[in-house]
């Protein structure tokens, strides 16, 4: 029997793990205070995998649930990790999806994790993946009857982090989003019996397909789990529509994951969206100038 390769640990506040999994993802996911966020394979949705990436359907086959016949996301040997004096580090390598029938891969994707530090009480995940189809295929999803439309980056909460809640990039607060667009999303509340509070702020980049993103989300059990709180927010993009590749193209994807102490207002999360953004338009004005 061959012993599994140890995740891949970033600034001590999060582990990649990757080998020998179904897909590959982030857990545990810290708060900057040293709280464990996340949960791995819980049993009401054992393929939610904490922090992670993938897509319902590619062409027909199934790469987001794990049962019947579904697709694999196998991580390319291990991760380099190339890490900075200043706190910064970058993790990344290579990603096969490989279809329920097995054979070449379908796509092959270059992924990114960035870890960057923000102040004391903050650091950010920039979550990057470049998808490479070797055919012509459809991405796609379930469309969104009750469930669905799901698909793309998402976070599944460990049940015990408690009164949490939505905030959407309008200053309004909600229990679900279904479908809701928006620059980006907050999950925040107490952890479980710490006595601390922490958050989760999801940025979409202006760059991406249908940005703003529509957002999937729910932090109260009506959505998943029978105990506690479900704590799941979904960068929903295929949420109206499926979205064709053509083999030898790209479907390039951005995200910036900020996890927070304390919780959050809607100024200290457009702040964090707006610094992201600004770097990357200053630039396109230097290139045009």
């Amino acid at each position: 029997m061959t012993d599994l390769q140890a995740p891949v640990w970033v600034a001590d506040r999060w582990a990649y793990d990757y080998d020998g999994r179904p897909r590959p993802f982030v857990h545990p996911l810290r708060s900057p205070a040293g709280h464990t966020l996340t949960v791995d394979a819980p049993a009401d949705h054992p393929w939610h995998h904490a922090l992670w990436f993938t897509i319902k359907f590619v062409n027909g086959d199934n790469f987001w649930e794990e049962y019947d016949r579904f697709g694999l996301l196998h991580q390319r040997g291990r991760p380099s990790l190339v890490e900075q004096a200043d706190g910064a580090a970058e993790l990344s390598g290579m990603v096969d999806w490989v279809g329920p029938d097995g054979g070449d891969p379908v796509i092959e994707e270059q992924r990114t994790l960035r870890h960057v530090p923000l102040a004391s009480d903050a650091y950010a995940i920039d979550w990057e993946v470049s998808l490479r189809p070797a055919v012509d295929v459809v991405f796609d999803r379930t469309p969104f009857e009750g469930w669905g439309g799901y698909g793309g980056l998402t976070l599944r909460g460990r049940p015990d982090w408690h009164d949490t809640r939505l905030l959407a990039d309008d200053g309004t607060c909600h229990d679900r989003l279904l479908g809701v667009s928006g620059r980006w999303c907050d999950l925040s509340g107490p952890v479980a019996d710490t006595g601390a509070e922490a958050g989760v702020l999801f940025c979409d980049h202006p760059d991406n397909p249908r940005h703003p993103v529509p957002w999937y989300a729910s932090c109260r059990a009506a959505t998943y789990g029978d105990d506690g709180w479900s704590n799941f927010v979904n960068a929903a993009f295929l949420w109206h529509d499926p979205l064709p590749c053509a083999a030898g193209d790209t479907l390039d994807l951005r995200l910036r994951v900020v996890v927070h102490d304390e919780i959050w207002d809607r100024d200290r999360c457009d702040q964090a969206w707006a610094v992201w953004t600004a770097g990357d338009e200053q630039a396109d004005e230097g290139a045009t100038s």
